[in-house]
This record gives C-alpha cells, sequence and structure tokens, in this order.
C-alpha cells in the first residue's frame, strides 16, 4: 500500500511538472509572437490603407488575443508556483481564482473565436481577412501562433489543468464586457481612422454589419457555454468530489455545539 502510495505521488510530481513546462512554453511562445509581431513586422507604405495607422497593431482581436493568451499562461506558471492546482484546496489562492476566471471568461472563448473565425473566412475568401499578399510581411510561423496554437494548447489547457467554472453570469459578463470594448474600439476606428478594421466590414451594409455584430457576440456567448461543458465533461469525477467535499464542509459548519 506504501508503495503504491509512492507511485502515486511521483506520478503526480512527474505530470505536475510536465503541466508547469507546458505553461512555461506557452507564455514563452505568445509573449515572443507578440514581441516578434511589433517588433519586426511591418507592412511596406503600399500595402498600407489610408488611415490604417490609427490605433496601430491593437485594431485587431488577434492582437488582443495574443495578448491575453501571454498574460493567461503567465497566471498559470506563477499559481504552478504559489498557488495550487488541487481539486479542493482548504483555501483557494486568489491567483488560482483568477486563473479560472479568466481561461473561462476570456482566454478559451476568445482563443476559439479569433481561430474559427480567421480560419472560416479564409476558406471562403482569404482577401476578406488575410490577403495573400501579407504572406511577404507575416510568416507563416506567426500566423500559426496567433491563429492555430491558440485553439490547439487552449483546448489542452482544459485536459490538463482541473478548474471550477465561474457562475454563468459572472463569467458572461466578463466576456460580454471585453467583446463590447472591442466592438467599440472599432467603431472607434472606424470614426477616427476613417476605415474598417477587417476588410469584410467593407462590403456589408449597415444592416448587415448589425447582423454580423450580433452574430459574433451570439458566437462568442456559445464558445463560451462549449469551454463550460467540455470542462466539466473531462472533470466530472474532480467535480463530483468538490461538490461532495463542499456539502460535507457545510454539514460540519453547521452541525449543533458539542456534536461529534
Amino acid at each position: 500500500m506504501a508503495k503504491q502510495k509512492a507511485s502515486d505521488g511521483y506520478n503526480r510530481a512527474i505530470y505536475g511538472s510536465l503541466r508547469t513546462l507546458m505553461h512555461f512554453i506557452l507564455m514563452v511562445q505568445f509573449s515572443y509572437g507578440v514581441y516578434y509581431d511589433f517588433t519586426y513586422v511591418h507592412f511596406p507604405p503600399e500595402m498600407r490603407r489610408p488611415g490604417g495607422e490609427f490605433g496601430g497593431k491593437l485594431k485587431y482581436l488577434t492582437v488582443w488575443d495574443a495578448i491575453l493568451q501571454a498574460v493567461y499562461f503567465t497566471v498559470c506558471l506563477v499559481n504552478d508556483f504559489i498557488g495550487t492546482n488541487e481539486v479542493a484546496p482548504r483555501k483557494t489562492p486568489l491567483i488560482r481564482k483568477l486563473k479560472d476566471y479568466m481561461l473561462a471568461a476570456f482566454a478559451f472563448p476568445v482563443a476559439l473565436n479569433v481561430g474559427v473565425t480567421f480560419w472560416t473566412l479564409m476558406a471562403i475568401d482569404r482577401e476578406l481577412v488575410f490577403p495573400k499578399a501579407l504572406d511577404a510581411v507575416f510568416p507563416g510561423w506567426l500566423n500559426h501562433v496567433m491563429h492555430t496554437n491558440i485553439v490547439i494548447f487552449m483546448m489542452l489547457e482544459i485536459c490538463t489543468s482541473f478548474r471550477q467554472y465561474p457562475s454563468r453570469k459572472a463569467g458572461l459578463a466578463g466576456l460580454g464586457i471585453f467583446m463590447t470594448c472591442y466592438l467599440t474600439w472599432l467603431h472607434i476606428i472606424r470614426h477616427f481612422g476613417g476605415i474598417w478594421v477587417y476588410p469584410v466590414l467593407d462590403v456589408l451594409n449597415l444592416p448587415q454589419r448589425m447582423v454580423f455584430f450580433a452574430v459574433s457576440l451570439g458566437f462568442s456567448v456559445g464558445l463560451y457555454l462549449f469551454g463550460e461543458f467540455f470542462n466539466n465533461l473531462i472533470w466530472t469525477k474532480e467535480l463530483k468530489q468538490l461538490k461532495a467535499t463542499s456539502a460535507k464542509n457545510c454539514e460540519l459548519v453547521h452541525l449543533p455545539e458539542g456534536a461529534v
């Protein structure tokens, strides 16, 4: 029995080390991707649209998401060292609460929104989202870091790190605020820069754009619900354990004085 417990502890230690290594690699990958994009990717004058200077690279949801991923995996790494990844810790550290909320409300739904929307539009007509001329200045590896890896590693993160999703109201409120801020930013750029950030918006009239934005928000909500469902599916056993532990603690708190 002691040998079995020692073996289980060793396996958990190896698993935890691999998870920490993954968080470190992803923190470096997304941080370097953002750094490389801001430092080395510069479009020549003939490829720039008039007014496109306003907002710089922060015009794009892709860049917002890449920064978000870098911050999220930094939080994951900090949690690995000073927080906890236990299913039911006696006291949940603030860094763990932040990590769990960030994935649910921002990191997962925004990453899948960016990845799925980008590759869907690329399949329909790449000139509307990523013109072929950009291949000369935007390297393929960076394209995959920002539009492919975000989806792959978000799915992997859900499968390798336990979390309890926040209340649906709290999670959707955070996501709604994030997406509303970005859609407002798009209109600010349109007003002051005179362009729509994404060429696809140029070919839509006002009612069509309203439908496009409504569908985008609805799609984000759907991705949030998918993330919640997927997380609960992967961690069904652990969530039941957490629920049972919480119920037991509740009973102990409400026991009459002197009861054993």
